[in-house]
C-alpha cells in the first residue's frame, strides 16, 4: 500500500514527516545553502539561485585545470613508438622521452619496436614426392611501423602466424622429402622467408621479418629407422668428400713441386747437351786445320782415343805372345782397379811420344813417331800384319 492512499494508518512519509503533513520534498535552495556554509560560503543566492560564490568557483577551476594539465604528462620508453591519435585520428607517432598530451583529448599508444619477437609453426605436411613428414619453424620478427601494426589488421600477430603456416606448407609442398630431411634445409629456410615476406606485403601489417628458423624435420615414427640409416649415409657421404678434398689440396702442390723440379732438370739437361754439342763442335772445329796437315797421324790419334775409351769399361788383358814366348804374371786385381780410376778422371788425353821399345817382350799399342812426324819401321811392320 502505498504511503499517501486512503487507509495507511501509519501515514509514513518517506521524505521523513513524521506529521502526515505532506509538506513535499524538501527545498533544494535550503541543501545548496548548507553546502555553502560547510565550506566557508556566506549564504548568499547567485542570480542563478545557487549559493556558490565567483570565488569559490575560480579556486574550483583553477584545481581542476591543475589536476588536467598534470595528468597530460607520460612518457615513452627507449625501445618504444607512440602513436598519437586525436579524437580517435592519427596525427602522427612519438619518440621516446618525456611529452604531454591533452587529455580526454588526445590518445598516445605505446608499442615495442626493438624488442624481437618470434611465432612457431609446425605440423605435419605433405612433400611433393607424397611423402608425409613433420616439420618445425620459428619466425623472428619485429615491429618496423607501430601505426600500421596497430590499425592495419585487427591482429597483425594472429596474421603473421596465418601468413607463415601457409608459407611453410607451400614450400614444403614443393620440395621432395630427402631433401627435407638431409641437405635441402638451408634452401627451405630461404624459401619460406622470401614466401612470407611476399605474402605479407599487400596487408602492410608494419612488421619486419628478422629471421627464419628451420628446425629438423622428423618422418613419421614407422619410417624413422629407415630414414635415420639414410641420413647416416648422407653424412659419411659428405664426409668422404671433404676427406678427399683435403687429401686432393695435399698432393696436388707436391705434385706441382715434381712437375717444376721435372721442368727444371729437363731445361738443365737440355742447356747441358747444347753446350757439349756446342764444345764437340768446336773441338772438331781446331782438329779439321790439324787433320788437314797430317791426315795419317791425326786418323790414327782419333782411333787410338776411341779404342781407350771403349776398351776402358773391359776387364780383358791383350798380350801379344808372337814375338816373345814369356809369359810374366800380370797382378789382374790391380789393373782393374786402375782401370776404375781411369773411367773416373775425366780428363783430355795428351799426346805422348815414346821411343823405340822397352824390351821386356810385351808390346805396347802405342805410337812412336819421329821429329819429321814419320812412323818408324816396326810401327808400319806392325800396321802392315794387321
Amino acid at each position: 500500500m502505498a504511503w499517501n492512499e486512503p487507509g495507511n494508518k501509519g501515514n509514513k512519509d518517506p521524505w521523513g514527516n513524521k506529521g502526515g503533513n505532506d509538506k513535499g520534498p524538501p527545498d533544494l535552495d535550503e541543501v545548496f545553502r548548507n553546502l555553502s556554509k560547510r565550506f566557508g560560503g556566506k549564504g548568499g543566492n547567485s542570480a542563478s539561485g545557487l549559493p556558490f560564490n565567483s570565488s569559490l568557483l575560480i579556486v574550483f577551476v583553477v584545481i581542476a585545470l591543475i589536476i588536467w594539465a598534470l595528468s597530460g604528462l607520460y612518457t615513452v620508453k627507449e625501445a618504444e613508438r607512440g602513436v598519437l591519435l586525436r579524437f580517435g585520428e592519427h596525427i602522427g607517432e612519438v619518440s621516446s622521452g618525456l611529452h604531454w598530451k591533452a587529455t580526454f583529448i588526445d590518445e598516445v599508444i605505446t608499442v615495442d619496436v626493438e624488442t624481437f619477437r618470434s611465432i612457431p609453426a609446425s605440423g605435419r605436411m605433405l612433400t611433393s614426392d607424397e611423402n608425409v613428414v613433420n616439420v618445425e619453424l620459428v619466425v623472428q620478427y619485429s615491429v618496423s611501423d607501430a601505426y600500421s601494426y596497430l590499425f592495419s589488421a585487427v591482429d597483425a600477430n594472429s596474421s603473421l602466424r596465418e601468413a607463415t603456416d601457409s608459407a611453410l606448407r607451400y614450400v614444403i609442398g614443393h620440395n621432395r622429402m630427402d631433401d627435407i630431411l638431409t641437405t635441402g634445409r638451408d634452401a627451405i629456410r630461404r624459401d619460406t622467408w622470401t614466401e612470407l615476406e611476399r605474402i605479407i606485403e599487400p596487408y602492410k601489417l608494419g612488421l619486419q621479418i628478422r629471421d627464419v628458423n628451420f628446425l629438423p624435420a622428423r618422418p613419421p615414427e614407422e619410417v624413422k629407422d629407415a630414414f635415420d640409416d639414410a641420413i647416416s649415409a648422407q653424412e659419411d657421404q659428405q664426409r668422404f668428400i671433404r676427406e678427399a678434398e683435403a687429401y686432393a689440396r695435399e698432393i696436388e702442390p707436391k705434385a706441382r713441386g715434381q712437375v717444376e723440379r721435372m721442368t727444371q732438370q729437363a731445361n738443365a739437361y737440355k742447356q747441358r747437351e747444347v753446350l757439349e754439342a756446342q764444345g764437340k763442335v768446336a773441338r772438331f772445329e781446331k782438329l779439321l786445320p790439324e787433320y788437314k796437315a797430317a791426315p795419317d797421324v791425326t786418323r790414327n790419334r782419333l782411333y787410338l782415343n776411341a779404342m781407350q775409351s771403349v776398351l776402358a769399361d773391359t776387364n780383358k788383358v791383350l798380350i801379344d805372345t808372337k814375338n816373345s814366348g814369356n809369359l810374366m804374371y800380370l797382378p789382374l786385381d790391380k789393373l782393374m782397379d786402375s782401370s776404375k780410376d781411369l773411367r773416373n778422371q775425366v780428363q783430355p788425353e795428351v799426346e805422348r811420344h815414346i821411343n823405340s821399345g822397352s824390351g821386356d817382350g810385351v808390346n805396347t799399342p802405342i805410337t812412336s813417331m819421329s821429329s819429321d812426324g814419320r812412323l818408324s819401321r816396326e810401327d808400319r811392320l806392325r800396321q802392315g800384319r794387321n
